[in-house]
């Protein structure tokens, strides 16, 4: 029996983090497990707050991830990493986007981005992989793909899932024109050392 492994993906609208579940979620399933993929919680349009969760294993019940449950969080953004780390469970793990994207209370000058997150993160015990995935996207060819580059990072915690595997998951599940790009993308954050 394996025991239900979680992953929360958390990001800000139009970051593509539906795109980054739908894509686990179709590469799980294909391993054959049961695998539950959240509706969206949070505001789904540019800037607000997205989060997904994907819950897989030999039976999962609910798609829900509680605080200290989710042995994952894929994060698209800084602060949206730092505002979801109790629900990371002691010694899981927190790949993040360094870009920012400044909030609507930044923005109107109502408060100030934080600083040092990443520092702030591992403070509270959390294991934080930080890079700049967009950097990779644009290298791909388009900063779109940032949410694929950090899809290539998440690979190597997987290891039972094959790069073919996940390039297959990508081919199908892009429009066709973005095969080439995501694809290259998904490798750079794969090797993102």
């Amino acid at each position: 029996m394996m025991d239900t492994k979680n992953i929360m993906i958390v990001g800000v609208g139009g970051q593509g983090t539906l795109l980054a579940s739908k894509l686990l979620g179709a590469v799980l399933l294909g391993r054959g497990y049961d695998v539950k993929v959240s509706e969206v919680h949070g505001m789904s349009q540019r800037g607000g707050s997205v989060v997904t969760y994907v819950r897989w294993g030999d039976r999962v019940y609910s798609p829900v991830i509680d605080e200290g449950e989710a042995d994952i969080i894929l994060s698209f953004e800084l602060l949206e990493a730092a505002r979801y780390l109790r629900f990371l469970k002691k010694g899981g793990r927190i790949i993040v986007n360094t870009q920012r994207m400044d909030p609507m209370p930044v923005i109107t000058s109502a408060a100030a981005y934080p600083e040092n997150l990443v520092e702030k993160m591992k403070s509270a015990g959390a294991d934080v992989d930080a890079a700049d995935f967009l950097s990779l996207a644009n290298q791909a060819g388009s900063a779109r793909a940032v949410n694929v580059a950090l899809l290539g990072r998440l690979s190597r915690l997987l290891p039972e899932i094959t790069e073919e595997t996940w390039l297959e998951a990508i081919a199908k599940g892009v429009p066709p024109k973005f095969v080439d790009v995501n694809q290259q993308a998904f490798l750079l954050g794969r090797a993102q050392a």
